[in-house]
């Protein structure tokens, strides 16, 4: 796509004035690629990671403790997107932040790449060190390359950068999965390393094209602050590098040492971040009110995600295990059904975008409370129809493929009514005092769900139980229309958001 560019006249001062991207300015190409790039690697290695970890020629662990892992990961990305935006408001910018998250998310996949158990764990925790990093500051950067707001072309960048999002997600379990399943899982996982190398490539390179605002520390740390950070930094470091040693010496270490305090912040941290925004006495009545809204939305966010990134796990792990993964007699890698929603995706959301612009004309778009509400029941949905190819399973028989990708045709149709409406209103009643942080805390909802899964791992809890699955949905649907009874209520919290 970056091949794409046409000459164009655009405003003078535009970060890369001479050339565009499909109208928009040049440096959505190198954020656009660079993104693409980083979303295969990552894809790819996520598609991977669960069948990895069950596989007999992986490290051969139980499906619950794959699941807890998995879960416990993307619980860490989305919860280092936090200190992501804070390291580059403080400390490097957004520009120099996403070039080290690249260099750490490529050596994350180089580490895992090692064919050695005791190495698998660090290559994990770099890469969602790394993806935490990145994660935070791509899209300040892609709000860079436009003259603020209401700038004509920003909602149109944004569009053009989901879809490179989407496109390295559709990609990365054909080529990455396909090469780890059946040839060897080093060798994909080092794939993913090249494609994390080539996106950091592209970006260097195409730097010059991004907007100077990029370089800058908004809110550098003084010499004072900087000493008092590395202090109590090097503090914790120290404790946990004792307590770990103590326990590992004393022969009493097991996976779960490390699962459990992870797990526990993802859930922990969460809620004393809202609170300590709700308690802050420097909002307003009317901030007040819509943070009050907001957590609604928030612990519905949640409720989703627990279920939604299961389909990553859970299903992943089912379908290797008692799926007929075939189409029309061809048998294909299991890892491929994690390239079914993002292609879902890329065919839904315009059409999606053209509904709600429609409904919103004639006056008739439904509330933000009412989306929610939506997404949840048809998460909630999903698993309901997950225990059909759960039961064919149980009664001696393989699932047909296509229960499976019904079931993410499902999720993807939720996501579209809940993720972006969740992202623009996140943005919309964020208060003053905390909008730059809100979208870290929009990212807490994440965490907080896949906690919520791998704690239910950790505790040996069977997550391919159709009790266990029916209980799920039942919860989703149960919080989808407690959110619609009090849309009312909620819609009154949010004050003079729409």
């Amino acid at each position: 796509m970056a091949s794409s560019l046409t000459k164009d006249s655009v405003t003078p001062g535009t970060p890369g004035s001479e050339k565009t991207f499909f109208g928009h300015p040049r440096g959505l190409a190198t954020l656009f690629m660079t993104e693409m790039w980083e979303r295969f690697s990552y894809y790819g290695m996520k598609a991977l990671l669960p069948l990895y970890l069950v596989a007999p020629g992986g490290l051969h662990l139980s499906a619950a403790t794959a699941t807890a892992i998995y879960s416990v990961y993307l619980s860490l990305v989305y919860l280092l997107a936090l200190p992501g935006g804070w390291f580059a408001d403080r400390v490097l910018g957004p520009r120099k932040t996403v070039a080290v998250a690249g260099v750490i998310i490529m050596l994350g996949h180089l580490t895992l790449a090692l064919p050695s158990s005791g190495t698998f764990y660090g290559g994990l925790g770099l890469v969602a060190i790394g993806s935490g990093l990145l994660k935070a500051n791509i899209s300040t950067m892609v709000g860079h390359l436009y003259d603020g707001p209401d700038d004509a072309r920003r909602d149109g960048g944004f569009t053009l950068f989901y879809i490179g999002i989407n496109l390295g997600a559709f990609a990365a379990p054909l080529i990455i999965g396909t090469v780890g399943e059946n040839v060897n899982w080093h060798l994909g996982f080092a794939l993913a390393a090249l494609g994390m190398a080539l996106g950091l490539a592209q970006y260097l390179l195409g730097g010059r094209h991004l907007s100077a605002r990029s370089h800058e520390v908004p809110t550098p740390l003084s010499a004072e602050e900087k000493a008092a950070t590395l202090r109590k930094s090097a503090l914790w470091a120290a404790v946990a590098v004792v307590f770990y040693a103590i326990v590992g010496f004393s022969g009493h270490y097991t996976l779960n040492w490390l699962l459990v305090p992870i797990t526990l912040a993802g859930l922990i941290i969460p809620i004393m971040v809202i609170g300590r925004i709700k308690r802050d006495k420097d909002l307003d009545r009317a901030e007040q009110s819509k943070m009050s809204a907001y957590i609604w939305f928030f612990v519905a966010a949640a409720v989703f995600w627990m279920i939604y990134d299961q389909g990553g796990s859970t299903m992943s792990i089912f379908a290797d295990s008692s799926a007929e993964n075939t189409i029309f007699g061809w048998e294909f890698p299991v890892s491929w059904y994690q390239s079914v929603n993002p292609v879902m995706i890329m065919a839904l959301a315009p059409v999606f975008a053209w509904a709600w612009l429609a409904l919103n004309k004639r006056g008739k778009e439904p509330s933000t409370a009412t989306k929610f509400a939506s997404g949840l029941i048809l998460i909630g949905a999903s698993f309901f129809l997950f225990l059909a190819p759960l039961t064919i399973a149980e009664g001696g028989h393989k699932a047909a493929a296509m229960w499976l990708v019904a079931i993410y045709f499902v999720q993807t149709v939720g996501e579209l009514t809940l993720s972006p409406v969740g992202l623009s209103v996140t943005t919309k009643m964020a208060p003053a005092k905390y909008a730059s942080q809100m979208m870290g805390v929009w990212f807490l909802a994440v965490t907080a769900g896949d906690a919520t899964t791998g704690l239910l791992s950790i505790a040996e809890v069977d997550l391919n139980k159709t009790g266990i699955v029916a209980l799920e949905a039942t919860l989703a649907v149960i919080a989808g229309v407690a959110v619609w009874m009090y849309r009312k209520k909620v819609k009154q919290l949010m004050g003079d958001v729409h």
